[in-house]
């Protein structure tokens, strides 16, 4: 082969080579049109005022799941033998704290399906608004959530006995729902005549009564999205 010849073979072949690129690029740009500008979510940071969806996980004082929206800690826990309450996922206005005294959180309950709500309380929200600044989709983190003694009580016998509850059908670590108006120093063992649940354990039991808590320490988050200001 001539070296003209040579020459034309190889230039034919960049050719080639720029075509089939221009290609490839061409499909890939269409692809991401056909995203739309959603995809992009998957790398931004969240700012302050943006919504963030999550998933999350609460935890008690003794480290127990109390609500979830993830399936797999739910299905542990119920293995397990411990009282959980299944959720939705939530949106949080980052860095905006709550002006309620509770956000309301949708929960699945065996009487009422998902018609039931359980209470985050004011400072738990703005907590997690705080948290999720920086946070992008996917990313996960542990928060820890400001308690008080109010979520700390005390129970005499003749309360419990008022709720058809006796003394000697509890025990400490038991679990049990607890009707919380929007004051949470005004809570109810049944949750029929209030607005929201929330789940207590007994950390306590004296011959005269017992000491339930209700405060949570921990939640685990996991960003799934972020977009949207308030």
């Amino acid at each position: 082969m001539g070296e003209k010849k040579r020459k034309e073979a190889e230039t034919a072949g960049w050719k080639k080579v720029i075509v089939v690129g221009a290609c490839v690029l061409f499909v890939v740009l269409m692809v991401v049109s056909g995203m739309g500008s959603g995809w992009l979510s998957m790398f931004a940071i969240t700012q302050p005022g943006e919504t963030v969806v999550i998933d999350y996980t609460l935890y008690n004082s003794a480290g127990i799941p109390i609500v979830t929206t993830d399936q797999q800690v739910f299905t542990k826990a119920t293995t397990e033998g411990n009282s959980i309450l299944a959720a939705k996922q939530i949106a949080i206005v980052a860095n905006k704290s709550l002006t309620d005294p509770i956000f309301p959180v949708q929960v699945y309950t065996t009487s009422d399906g998902w018609n039931s709500e359980f209470a985050l309380f004011a400072g738990e929200y703005d907590a997690i608004s705080s948290a999720v600044v920086g946070m992008s989709a996917n990313q996960k983190k542990s928060v820890t959530l400001p308690t008080s003694s109010s979520m700390t009580q005390i129970w005499s016998a003749e309360q419990l006995e008022r709720n058809g509850i006796t003394l000697d059908a509890v025990n400490v670590g038991d679990l049990f729902a607890l009707g919380v108006s929007s004051n949470p120093n005004e809570t109810e063992m049944n949750t029929s005549s209030v607005s929201y649940i929330r789940m207590a354990e007994i950390t306590r039991k004296t011959p005269t009564g017992i000491v339930v808590d209700f405060s949570y320490p921990k939640i685990d988050i996991s960003v799934t999205s972020v977009g949207g200001s308030s």
